[in-house]
């Protein structure tokens, strides 16, 4: 019996959050009617999707044992630019002009906000040898900050059609935000199974004093994953201001949390060097599931948290345990 047990434990390691998953949903389906509907699968996939971009950007971070933190403030920033520019532009009066910015035109603002950050970000943890936790902490805080100059406290609402038609618009029956969740789900594919830079995220990870002595470039490395993480929190902040047609100061507040947590029920462990984007992908569908069903069965927002927390702590548990097994 402990023979055979023993022959089938990586597999059901392997399989783990698939397995959470799987049970998750026949227990929510059990207590709720609402639960397995075709209304109610769309809004749950349209609202993991910004937790996916996020989440992918922080598997590439947490696979070279960093963390950051900073992802929700990054995402409410560059939300809050891509309103602003798109329905203020950018006054300047003392030379009598106005630049006015297409769609396209804040897009490409909000993406190169968070560009910018999360390379600040790379910089200073490679370059002054901060460590990512510290770093990023003061970048939540910076971008915040700067998000309620920016926005004065109060929110951008009214944006136009076009701009919401990406948080809400739908494409060949599928919502447009699943479709570039899928996108970047696929580019993450590709650079970490493809690319030399993914084969470096993971030696980096693995063991970084090895990685630079084989001549792997580790700051340049580190900066680039960290300005993905900022640019794919960009792109959650315009997904998120898309969809409630608003950019609001104070987006993003938890939302570090909800991709470490996705993170890390997935499989990627903390530590670095051992973790898949699919794995990401199905830890951020577990947090959506969960929280969808705790709303549907009118559970406090407050147990919410609480149960959230324990989901979190199981996960990293169960994979200590697995190391230490491995």
């Amino acid at each position: 019996m402990q023979t055979a047990i023993a022959k089938y434990r990586p597999m059901i390691a392997r399989s783990q959050s698939l397995i959470a998953l799987v049970v998750l949903c026949v227990a929510l389906s059990l207590l709720s009617d609402k639960f397995l509907t075709v209304q109610n699968g769309f809004n749950v996939l349209r609202q993991i999707s910004v937790n996916v971009c996020i989440s992918i950007g922080m598997t590439l971070v947490v696979l070279t044992a960093g963390i950051d933190l900073s992802v929700g403030s990054v995402l409410a920033l560059s939300g809050a630019v891509a309103a602003g520019l798109l329905k203020n532009g950018i006054p300047w009066p003392a030379h009598d002009l106005f630049i006015g910015f297409t769609l396209l035109g804040t897009i490409v603002a909000a993406l190169f906000v968070g560009s910018i950050l999360g390379l600040f970000n790379g910089w200073v943890i490679t370059r002054f040898k901060v460590p990512p936790f510290v770093g990023t902490l003061a970048m939540l805080t910076i971008a915040r900050g700067l998000t309620m100059l920016w926005t004065k406290g109060y929110p951008i609402s009214g944006l136009g059609p076009k701009f919401d038609f990406i948080g809400s618009g739908w494409l060949l029956g599928i919502p447009v935000l699943v479709w570039i969740c899928v996108l970047i789900v696929a580019a993450a594919l590709v650079i970490v199974k493809k690319t030399a830079l993914g084969r470096h995220i993971y030696a980096i990870g693995g063991n970084e004093q090895a990685a630079r002595l084989s001549g792997i470039p580790i700051n340049r490395v580190k900066i680039i994953v960290y300005t993905i993480a900022g640019l794919l929190s960009a792109v959650g902040g315009i997904m998120v201001t898309s969809r409630l047609d608003s950019a609001q100061p104070n987006a993003g507040i938890s939302y570090e949390l909800d991709s470490i947590a996705a993170v890390v029920i997935g499989g990627t462990s903390l530590s670095g060097g051992r973790g898949t984007i699919m794995g990401t992908v199905l830890g951020a569908i577990i947090i959506g599931v969960l929280n969808n069903g705790l709303v549907l069965l009118n559970v406090s927002p407050f147990w919410q948290q609480v149960i959230k927390g324990f989901v979190i702590l199981l996960s990293v548990i169960v994979d200590k345990m697995n190391t230490k097994e491995a």
